[in-house]
């Protein structure tokens, strides 16, 4: 042990929460800082080792912001930023650039040495007693170069990520899908210059896989978190490639791997780890392999009273109206990086006259039009196909709507005799008498009837954002002036969450919340019996864990990438409310009980207890020698 008598912990946190998207399909890539699920619970067990009497001394090194720390930051934690991991390239919220993320993984490799020999270094000047990793192999690589225990507390790790790059699944954009049958919806010429999603090579990855591997072999204890994978570098079987563990058709795990996620680990034939190297004493503690509890930040102690959620809701603007859960349900749109059409109001003018307005095909039209142009946009969004026509060569105005006028009434002489000359004044587009357009004609007569059909013929245009009126929605990680474009307003019944809002307290008010699996929300939704309605991106295995977690511990409905996008959420909230509206009843009732707190500061207290026995069997060793 250093000389201090309290342990030191250094904590890698992969920085992979990070959205990698291109800008305008060029080869530059920015990093939109939303998610960071690995970063919220390394803060959250930085805080449970806090907590402990006497208090250790917690590292964190990561890519990942410091700001994203700062809970465990105000408790004493340290921050040193590093690039300790690659990151998997996006191009779109829901792709993955698989040539460009091996390109990335390549470039990280061929540092890997000279990192592993800076952190090691480091590690020994800060007499650090043990390596915790958060799915970042570098640190285990660090610490055995250093002669120092390592400790791996994840649900994954990114060998198997990186692996699954090689599965034949092809992920396309459809811009069919998107336009489907109305004429209105047009593909985005940006969505089809997306290269093709080609496989790599499984000849390619190996090599590169193997790698990662190697690093993780160096953990000498693995803490699995709920929502786990396979993890090849300690378990005998399920065995690399990963592309294995998953049924293409129906893109779930295979009924072997979710038996093994399913059974204890201490029950699972483990992989040696590797040795230290020979300047040092020989690793005297087996390798073992332990379940974790769910590691998540809790809510705050009064979210679930009414005080308590009046206070959130206020805070966000939700009038008071509106704080009653009996009367309204509350929707959270959490899901960085996307695009949603625009929720129009019902409330429009209209002239009283029928001879000066254009009808209800005209108007309904228009407000289409309007629509088109018009998005809700998050940063850091993929284009996708939007209900525009694409512009003309050699302008850059905005596309028109143009409506054919209809021609005049034709009626054929009898005679010459019979025949009558009509002055035509022009005023409203005139329609042909037809069977079809009967009850149009019948519009332009009776004005009341224009205004119910132009209302129905806007509600079969309109996207089903919220199942009916009695659901508001709370957008986060946008600015506040997000929908607010060109002047106009929010519906009344949208709202969004200031960018600082603990998202614990927010996901606890919730009725249902809409987003894209991710440890950190899922985790939230569980401990909150919040019901999940997500989008899925099925080159990521890391979503089959988390969708067992949120079919046993959950719930969980899956929403198509066109639906999302399209706006037609109506239908999936609805049904994850129905489905967990008993659950969400009995967690209100009960209230927050510190149940996550008291398993976190157990699962800290026992591996501070594994570090001291490594500590004195250690000591034991070289005074023996």
């Amino acid at each position: 042990m250093s000389d201090d008598t309290t342990l030191k912990f250094a904590y890698y946190c992969s920085g992979h929460g990070k959205h990698i998207v291109s800008v305008a399909l060029s080869t530059i890539y920015e990093i939109n800082e939303t998610g960071y699920g690995h970063a919220t619970r390394v803060s959250a067990f930085t805080c449970h080792l806090l907590g402990l009497r006497p208090r250790p001394t917690v590292h964190i090194i990561s890519s990942a912001p410091k700001h994203v720390f700062s809970d465990s930051i105000a408790q004493g934690a340290l921050y040193r930023y590093a690039d300790i991991d690659p990151v998997i390239v996006q191009p779109l919220a829901y792709r993955v650039d698989r040539q460009k993320s091996m390109e990335v993984l390549k470039s990280f490799l061929c540092k890997k040495e000279k990192k592993v020999s800076d952190e090691s270094e480091w590690l020994k000047a800060m007499g650090i007693n043990c390596v915790l990793s958060d799915a970042a192999f570098l640190g285990c690589l660090a610490a055995n170069d250093a002669g120092i225990p390592s400790v791996l507390i994840t649900n994954f790790s990114f060998d198997s990520v990186y692996s699954y790059l090689s599965t034949p699944f092809i992920d396309t954009v459809s811009t069919t899908d998107i336009a489907g049958s109305n004429t209105l919806y047009t593909p985005n010429p940006l969505v089809q210059a997306i290269p093709p999603d080609v496989p790599i090579s499984l000849e390619d990855m190996k090599p590169l896989v193997e790698q990662i591997v190697s690093g993780f072999r160096c953990a000498d204890l693995l803490l699995r978190l709920p929502g786990a994978i396979p993890m090849p570098s300690f378990f005998v079987t399920p065995s690399l490639p990963s592309i294995d563990w998953v049924t293409l058709t129906s893109r779930t795990f295979t009924p072997e791997v979710v038996k093994h996620l399913t059974s204890p680990p201490s029950t699972q034939a483990l992989l040696p780890s590797t040795p230290f190297p020979p300047t040092f004493s020989p690793k005297c503690v087996p390798r073992a392999a332990r379940t974790a509890p769910l590691l998540v930040r809790s809510p705050t102690p009064d979210i679930y009273t009414p005080a308590g959620q009046r206070r959130l809701l206020a805070s966000i603007g939700v009038p008071p109206y509106l704080h009653d859960p009996a009367s309204t349900k509350v929707l959270i749109v959490s899901f960085g990086g996307q695009v949603f059409h625009r929720p129009q109001s019902r409330i429009h003018s209209r002239s009283p006259s029928a001879a000066s307005t254009p009808g209800p095909f005209a108007g309904a039209a228009a407000k289409a039009s309007a629509r088109a142009g018009s998005q809700l946009k998050i940063p850091g969004a993929p284009p996708v196909a939007i209900p525009n026509s694409p512009p003309m060569k050699g302008t850059h105005s905005p596309p028109t709507f143009n409506l054919p006028v209809s021609p005049p009434l034709k009626r054929e002489p009898k005679s010459p005799e019979q025949s009558v000359t009509f002055t035509t004044i022009p005023a409203s587009p005139q329609l042909q008498r037809t069977e079809s357009n009967h009850s149009a004609d019948r519009a332009y007569t009776y004005p009341a009837l224009a205004q119910v059909m132009e209302s129905e013929i806007e509600e079969e245009l309109e996207p089903r954002l919220l199942p009916d009126e009695t659901w508001i929605a709370i957008v986060c990680g946008v600015s506040k002036e997000w929908g607010r474009e060109n002047g106009e307003e929010l519906p009344g019944n949208f709202f969004v969450a200031p960018r600082d809002v603990y998202m614990p307290d927010l996901t606890a008010v919730a009725d249902v919340l809409l987003g894209k699996l991710g440890y950190g929300t899922v985790s939230e939704c569980v401990d909150a019996c919040t019901p999940f309605v997500y989008v899925p991106r099925p080159l990521f295995i890391e979503e089959h864990g988390l969708r067992l977690l949120l079919d046993t511990e959950g719930v969980g409905v899956e929403l198509s990438r066109t639906s999302y996008e399209m706006g037609e959420w109506a239908d999936a909230v609805e049904e994850a409310w129905q489905k967990g509206k008993a659950a969400k009843e009995r967690k209100r009732e009960e209230g927050e009980t510190g149940r996550r707190k008291e398993e976190g500061r157990k699962m800290a207290k026992d591996l501070v207890e594994w570090v001291e026995r490594w500590e004195a069997a250690a000591n034991k060793t070289v005074s023996e020698e």
